[in-house]
């Protein structure tokens, strides 16, 4: 039985015709390839989009403007023109003292004051510790002043009074009870200091002081004084005239003690008149002459 053989594909056989695989399908008889693009000539904007765009422009220039001419109108309304400056918090400074200090012209628009330079000025008082300035609509100031509270005196020819932070603020001319002891011994630089920036003996001797009222000691009432002028530490002075020598460091413990010893030197009838804190554990006592 014989097969058919399909004949192999040689130069010498006839060639058949090919189908073509490249002929167009509904899918893409309708496209058009390398069609030229016709340019749209533009038409010239309408009335009224040129109509808003010059609204834009216009209200981009009107609107600065108005505002730069509503501003020169708040500066330079009488409405907002000052016509009265109060003050506030004051107890030892006079009212006249502080409308010094502040300089606010009456007339001038609050709109032009300068609060932090009013505050400044008002500050720079020694009895003043804070201010502040407040502007009421439409013509009214109201400074408010914190003063400084009297701690005790420094005593430096004359009576200081100085707050807990230990800046100086005002002298004392009548005689008065302090509510705790009497600071002495400091020079004049020291003294200079404690208007601003408490510092050396000045500021070690609000810190002894400090410590005294935190302890809640009877020690607060029975020291009338802390002399600040010798190199080895503070010198207590008591009520009853006893003279006590603390030393320079670790204070809270030595006046521990104290309290203990003054109750021994009142046993005694004023026999001792000098306590000796300087020495580690060691305390040393004199009797008067």
């Amino acid at each position: 039985m014989s097969k058919s053989l399909t004949p192999f594909l040689s130069p010498r056989a006839r060639r058949e015709t090919l189908g073509d695989f490249g002929e167009r399908s509904a899918f893409v008889g309708g496209q058009q390839v390398g069609r030229v693009r016709v340019r749209r000539r533009r038409r010239p904007p309408s009335i009224g989009r040129l109509v808003r765009r010059g609204a834009i422009v216009l209200l981009a220039v009107a609107i600065p403007a108005a505002l730069v001419a509503g501003g020169w109108w708040l500066l330079g309304s009488e409405h907002f023109a000052v016509t009265s400056v109060a003050v506030r918090g004051t107890n030892a400074v006079t009212t006249e003292r502080i409308l010094d200090a502040a300089r606010i012209e009456p007339g001038r628009s609050l709109f032009l004051l300068d609060p932090l330079a009013i505050v400044r000025r008002v500050e720079a008082l020694p009895e003043v510790e804070r201010a502040a300035v407040i502007r009421e609509l439409p013509d009214r100031v109201t400074v408010l002043v914190e003063e400084r509270r009297p701690f005790t005196l420094v005593h430096a020819g004359t009576l200081h009074w100085i707050d807990e932070r230990g800046h100086l603020f005002g002298r004392e001319t009548q005689a008065v009870t302090p509510p705790a002891p009497v600071i002495s011994g400091l020079g004049e630089a020291e003294i200079a200091s404690m208007h601003g920036a408490p510092s050396g003996k000045a500021r070690d001797a609000v810190r002894l002081i400090r410590g005294l009222l935190r302890s809640g000691s009877a020690l607060v009432t029975d020291i009338s004084e802390i002399d600040m002028s010798e190199r080895d530490g503070p010198v207590l002075y008591t009520a009853g005239g006893v003279e006590v020598r603390l030393g320079a460091e670790d204070w809270d413990a030595r006046l521990a003690r104290l309290e203990g010893v003054l109750a021994q030197t009142t046993a005694h009838d004023g026999a001792i008149r000098t306590v000796d804190l300087r020495f580690r554990d060691q305390v040393v006592l004199q009797g008067g002459r």
